[in-house]
């Protein structure tokens, strides 16, 4: 959609985007015809994304929180991303973080991609989970997918109809933006009820509890942490290799997390471990996990 909008065909992605996101695209670059600048992994966060942008950029990829769980703010990113005609995209896995953190279009953004799964929906083995995308309305119509509206029939009664549709998306498959083929209503229908039965209050309440819980934990392990500002999942130094430790902890009936080989082979970032903590997790569980960790 980025190369679409400014007719370029290089994306700079952040080190710290999630590794599997990164190889999707990179899938992609590879037969639709665009490259990919990407930065090296920076578990502290701190990156100088703004270095590498340059007349050819159409956009900047980053995660917010990151791979990490680093929050970061990305105004001079956006800035410097818009001054030289590129914009600024921004992935969300974890959608209640912003129950607390800015929203990534107050920070300049102009494509928002997330993930809905954690309200409503449970992980399944894997999935179906559902995306959440936004966009500037000047770039509406360079979207994939389609825009349902609200309206009223004839009768004057509530309806909803597809808004804005590609004709290309029914006539000519191969010029299409997308071509959505599965179905997740469902998902989608979940999210909504979630939701809405939160309110506005309920998920600030339920982040507050998310980062409170994360940071108890944190503050129990204290000298380990290396994610300086975190919401719900930050990254941990052990004395040894992380996966052998998760492997060791599993034996024992506690999930540790996950330790970043798995995502980032050979990068010699084996001692990290990156852990989660969600509103379920209880004080048994902080202490079961600082204590083995320990």
């Amino acid at each position: 959609m980025a190369n679409r909008v400014t007719r370029r065909s290089k994306a700079v992605v952040s080190g710290n985007l999630h590794p599997h996101y990164r190889d999707t695209a990179a899938t992609l670059a590879r037969f639709q015809g665009f490259t990919l600048d990407c930065a090296p992994p920076r578990p502290q966060g701190g990156e100088d994304l703004a270095g590498r942008i340059d007349a050819e950029t159409s956009c900047v990829v980053v995660q917010y929180p990151d791979l990490f769980g680093n929050i970061a703010d990305y105004s001079d990113v956006a800035a410097a991303a818009h001054a030289k005609g590129a914009l600024l995209v921004v992935v969300v896995t974890e959608i209640v973080a912003l129950g607390a953190l800015r929203p990534p279009g107050a920070m300049g953004a102009d494509i928002v991609a997330a993930e809905g799964q954690s309200l409503g929906n449970p992980m399944s083995f894997g999935g179906p989970h559902l995306g959440l995308f936004a966009t500037r309305t000047r770039h509406v119509r360079q979207m994939p997918g389609r825009l349902c509206g609200e309206t009223v029939d004839a009768e004057g009664r509530r309806g909803y109809v597809l808004t804005l549709v590609a004709r290309e998306q029914h006539i000519r498959r191969e010029r299409a933006t997308s071509n959505i083929c599965t179905n997740s209503g469902l998902c989608a229908l979940a999210f909504t009820i979630h939701l809405t039965l939160l309110g506005e209050t309920g998920l600030k309440r339920l982040a507050s509890l998310n980062h409170a819980r994360a940071a108890a934990l944190a503050d129990r392990l204290d000298r380990r942490v290396v994610t300086s500002s975190f919401f719900n999942e930050f990254t941990v130094r052990l004395d040894g290799d992380a996966a052998a430790a998760v492997e060791r902890l599993a034996g024992e009936g506690i999930l540790a997390g996950v330790p970043v080989s798995r995502l980032h082979p050979g990068a010699g970032l084996d001692d990290l471990l990156l852990v989660a903590v969600t509103e379920t997790t209880d004080e048994d569980d902080l202490a079961a996990l600082a204590e083995a960790l320990g």
